[in-house]
């Protein structure tokens, strides 16, 4: 275990279970690690304002980097420590062509804490939005939020999405954005391009002096791709999307099986 000296893990779908708590196990295994001296970071797809509820299971862990890498948060100070963040005018110009491109897609945008949707909602994608968190939701046309930067441009399309849909999605924007998914292709979440978790890990372990190859990465989705192939030895969980089974070194247990807790442990024993 003396290699590595930090570990790195998507939340949802990794480190916690299906219904969204984590597990006895999982808790001892993530104090086990800290109290031997690893690092251990959170990088989740989750935007800021979906933090909390998982500060209350696992316990202060520090910054958090959130929105796939748009932002560092400090749930302490309940603050934005950094940000990457696409340009407004470059939302704006997103928007029309996507819509061009997808009439049906229902758009919404994180910016710091707030969550903005677009009033199509009433007319689009019906019954999809309560799976969203609406606290504090507002309400309008998408444009007349883009005066300011945006963290993370969604799209959501009619369920199923067919495969592809985020290349083609891709395809549309260039690269004035990445775009990626944590769900599936119906949902898809636009960043500025040089966003994702492994650039926003790196940057904050650098401080540290810890190198990649000192890093164990946990992940299930594409958002996780470029952190398991970043990191020294990158674990998939069994219930994992095929292209990050594929880029990882390992493959552990599902999330509901505490797949990350069974590397930690072998890792500490």
């Amino acid at each position: 275990m003396t290699s590595f000296q930090a570990i790195a893990t998507d939340l949802d779908g990794t480190l916690l279970r299906s219904d969204g708590t984590v597990s006895a196990r999982t808790r001892t295994a993530v104090m086990a690690a800290e109290d031997s001296g690893l690092r251990f970071v959170i990088a989740t797809g989750r935007p800021p304002r979906w933090i909390a509820p998982i500060v209350e299971q696992l316990g202060d862990r520090g910054l958090v980097i959130c929105a796939n890498g748009a932002a560092v948060y400090d749930p302490a100070e309940h603050r934005l420590v950094s940000c990457i963040e696409l340009k407004a005018e470059v939302v704006l110009s997103l928007v029309d062509e996507i819509l061009d491109a997808f009439p049906d897609a229902l758009l919404g945008c994180e910016q710091g804490f707030d969550f903005s949707l677009d009033e199509s909602f009433k007319q689009k994608n019906q019954g999809l939005v309560g799976s969203w968190k609406l606290e504090g939701l507002q309400v309008g046309p998408i444009r007349s939020f883009l005066d300011r930067d945006v963290l993370k441009l969604i799209v959501r399309l009619p369920s199923p999405a067919a495969p592809g849909t985020a290349d083609a999605l891709q395809a549309v924007v260039g690269d004035r954005a990445l775009v990626t998914h944590s769900i599936d292709e119906s949902f898809l979440e636009l960043s500025h391009p040089s966003v994702h978790k492994a650039a926003a890990i790196e940057q904050l372990l650098s401080e540290s002096g810890i190198a990649a190859s000192q890093v164990v990465a946990f992940g299930d989705m594409p958002n996780d791709l470029e952190m398991i192939r970043w990191a020294g030895h990158g674990v998939a969980v069994a219930n994992a999307d095929p292209l990050l089974k594929a880029a990882a070194d390992e493959v552990t247990a599902s999330n509901d099986e505490d797949g990350v807790a069974q590397v930690i442990e072998r890792l500490l024993g």
